[in-house]
């Protein structure tokens, strides 16, 4: 991956973003896609929209949400312990032991997440997220209430890196790459002569309502969209492949199929992929896919959709994994598919094909 591409993941990584709190995040990813967009787009959810081609006749929507999975301060005792909840699906028995960072209005606030000894008995087997408590060295509640508030939000201390260069490592990988991704896509369309129009979504929120996604799609009302998350990697150690499928690092991006899913979408995204002679991979989403894509599905008359997604080792840890292969095949998968498509295709399941 080029340098100056990688500074940018390496950036939005490193920006806390949790789900309601990604104005930070936003405000990076515009200051990237700006100077190749026609058009950059707020919304009143916190979207941040990047257009190409505006007064195209045919639109394909990329969204990718920027929001992490975080901790949410419900309580302060007395000697200054604070005390949390899920903001989105964190795993609290992967906390254990963590530094974090309190987010609070004007200031922010180290801690750890403190663990019983062993000595002590340990971890108890039914640990849960009221086991856990942030020690950020204050004396009392007074300490702790002079820099941060209840319903403040918390963030593992954890920079992201780089192993045997070829994968990365952090937390929130789940789905900052996603805006990353949609971002370059952007960038490659600049010198691109496209027949359709783009609207590149950084959407907010997917984490814990997908409120983003709804926005987003309903206030543009796409002639497609394509959700670009990422999806469980089953290639280590203890994952049960024959019940969660096979889906390796580097196998390359992955396609989802099941009901929700445009046929058609899917078979343009194919052919893509043929065009390059790459290697793509297949999930199961028989019901719903659990990401951005249902909720865009449903605005307005009806939205066809399709989710690419990135494989991801240890999903909502704070060792989130992927590939750097698959994060570049991606971006070149949705540029060859959306200049493959002329803006006249029809995507009704009872149409022949344009």
């Amino acid at each position: 991956m080029k340098q100056e591409r990688m500074d940018f993941l390496m950036e939005l990584l490193h920006t806390p973003s949790p789900s309601s709190l990604e104005m930070e995040i936003q405000k990076k990813w515009i200051h990237q896609v700006r100077p190749y967009a026609d058009e950059i787009q707020t919304d009143n959810a916190g979207n941040a929209i990047a257009i190409v081609n505006k007064d195209a006749d045919f639109h394909v929507l990329l969204a990718g949400h920027c929001d992490e999975v975080a901790f949410v301060v419900t309580r302060i005792d007395e000697n200054g312990f604070v005390y949390v909840d899920k903001m989105g699906g964190i795993n609290p028995n992967a906390a254990i032991g963590m530094k974090v960072e309190i987010i609070g209005d004007e200031d922010t606030l180290n801690g750890v997440i403190g663990v019983n000894a062993q000595h002590h008995g340990g971890v108890k087997s039914d640990f849960d997220v009221e086991d856990l408590f942030i020690d950020c060295g204050a004396k009392n509640k007074a300490e702790v209430l002079a820099h941060i508030q209840i319903g403040d939000l918390v963030v593992y201390r954890r920079d992201s890196e780089v192993l045997f260069d070829r994968y990365v490592s952090g937390r929130g990988l789940d789905n900052r790459t996603g805006a990353f991704m949609v971002a370059e896509v952007i960038k490659e369309l600049k010198a691109k002569d496209i027949q359709i129009g783009v609207y590149a979504v950084s959407t907010v929120n997917e984490e814990t309502n997908m409120g983003g996604a709804f926005f987003a799609a309903a206030g543009l009302k796409p002639d497609a969209a394509i959700a670009c998350d990422v999806t469980f990697a089953t290639d280590y150690p203890h994952v049960n492949k024959q019940k969660y499928g096979d889906i390796r690092l580097d196998g390359g991006p992955v396609l989802a199929k099941g009901a929700p899913i445009n046929r058609k979408l899917n078979r343009l995204l194919e052919q893509a992929a043929r065009q390059l002679n790459m290697e793509v991979q297949y999930e199961l989403t028989p019901r719903s896919t659990g990401t951005d894509a249902d909720r865009m599905r449903l605005t307005g008359e009806g939205v066809p959709i399709s989710l690419v997604s990135l494989p991801l080792r240890y999903m909502h840890s704070p060792v989130e994994t992927v590939s750097i292969k698959d994060m570049e095949e991606e971006i070149a998968l949705l540029v060859a598919f959306i200049e493959s498509l002329s803006g006249k295709e029809s995507l009704k399941p009872l149409e022949d094909d344009s």
